[in-house]
């Protein structure tokens, strides 16, 4: 079977990126190799018409944008959105734990994983780290990815567990807790310290704090009798994030167009460096500022804009095809789908979701429509909560996929291309 280009570099992604910093790594890097310069938000920005920048807000979160020759202020920015975190586990502080002879982690859930994927799974860890600095209010952080299995939490075997198979509730302090090693004298008091300091080649005691995350070591793996299927961890939201830059990469439309990746999707939003913040209305004004305009046409441009939150979609379960809409579902390589639901947990507005379907029948991209059962939800995006920070016309897309927030997720391989391909589309027409 053909191999579909953007699905390669969403497995690159994937593999590379581990936590939310290093998944904005691998997107600056992306953007880099294409031409775009970086900006601090700390300096004026003197921008010119044809060029391509970006800036990073606390290393886990990224805007990057292209101006087009005739660009003008007041006509307007095309926007997408995806988000670079992912369901899991964080490693507390001073955690380590040692049981019976065992040493284990103490971690905290997440987001919202399907829990009891995470048993018997291969895990590792990766993040960032603060470290001592000459300067109190400026410590240094570097980002650390430890790449190998180090760590487990095994299942209760069903000998001991009759029940098991009925579905068990996971205590997530008791039972959650991933395994390391074999304790004893020789090991250090604080053995996760001493690893992360060898690895950077730091003393101990350097170490301040960090923010690690515990993820699937596994790979990502082409599946199904043609392969026409990805099995991967982390395809929510990777597989949103590759497609954005896919779509932006490949040409530069006649405006201003712009790209943000925020953290902190799965927790709400509602942090300085994620979709619920100030930050995306400051870079847009930011824009406008560079480019001489005034607030007044920054306020008006915003009238003409456009906010394409690209998060993924629930598909068609043939499992559970009691737990889908009567009428509107999504089948795995049946192309992009577009999400709505009138409470407004995916953003819905029929004359911004009209853009997107004349796009897809203007450049022949299959698409399908989402909507949740009467008597169900089905969760939510930064959709609303972002066009909420930013008043413009906003729709929900993206890929669908089967066990969303396990700890291996299913896509069509098909779908990522139809939503490349529609984005592209988005931003250049």
């Amino acid at each position: 079977m053909e191999k579909f280009g953007i699905v390669e570099q969403l497995k690159e992604l994937i593999k590379k990126g581990t936590s939310p910093y290093h998944v904005t790594a691998q997107v600056e890097r992306q953007f880099r190799e294409a031409g775009y310069k970086p900006l601090s938000m700390s300096c004026p920005w003197q921008l010119k018409r044809g060029g391509k920048y970006y800036v990073v807000q606390q290393e886990s979160s990224l805007i990057a944008f292209s101006i087009g020759e005739s660009a003008r202020v007041t006509e307007g920015f095309r926007i997408a959105a995806a988000h670079t975190d992912f369901p899991g586990f964080r490693i507390k502080q001073n955690a380590q734990l040692e049981k019976s002879g065992y040493v284990q982690l103490n971690t905290e859930v997440y987001g919202g994983p399907i829990l009891n994927t995470w048993m018997d799974r291969p895990l590792s860890a990766a993040g960032r780290i603060a470290l001592k600095s000459n300067k109190p209010f400026k410590p240094c952080t570097v980002l650390v990815d430890l790449e190998k299995p180090l760590f487990i939490i095994p299942n209760l075997a069903v000998h001991l567990n009759r029940e098991i198979n009925k579905g068990v509730e996971l205590n997530r302090q008791r039972e959650l807790l991933p395994i390391a090693g074999i304790g004893g004298e020789k090991l250090p008091k604080d053995y996760l310290k001493e690893l992360l300091a060898d690895r950077l080649n730091v003393r101990p005691e350097e170490i301040l704090d960090y923010e690690l995350g515990l993820y699937n070591k596994d790979e990502p793996e082409l599946v199904g009798l043609k392969e026409e299927f990805l099995s991967a961890p982390r395809i929510d939201n990777l597989s949103g994030v590759q497609a954005i830059i896919t779509g932006m990469t490949k040409g530069n439309g006649a405006g201003i167009c712009a790209a943000a990746f925020f953290d902190h999707e799965e927790v709400g939003s509602r942090t300085k460096q994620g979709a619920g913040s100030m930050l995306l209305s400051m870079v847009l004004e930011k824009i406008s500022i560079g480019l001489s305009g005034s607030r007044e046409e920054f306020l008006q441009g915003l009238q003409e804009s456009m906010l394409l939150s690209v998060d993924v979609g629930h598909a068609f379960h043939p499992n559970y095809p009691e737990k889908m809409d009567l009428t509107n579902h999504s089948m795995l390589n049946d192309g992009l789908c577009i999400k709505e639901a009138c409470s407004q947990s995916y953003a819905t507005d029929s004359r911004a979701v009209a853009v997107i379907q004349q796009l897809c029948m203007q450049e022949k991209i299959p698409y399908t429509k989402f909507f949740n059962r009467s008597d169900g939800t089905a969760g939510s995006t930064l959709g609303s909560i972002a066009s909420a920070m930013v008043p413009v016309p906003t729709v929900d897309v993206g890929i669908p996929v089967l066990a969303m927030h396990s700890a291996r997720e299913l896509m069509g391989v098909k779908d990522e291309g139809a939503l490349a391909d529609m984005i592209g589309a988005y931003y250049m027409l």
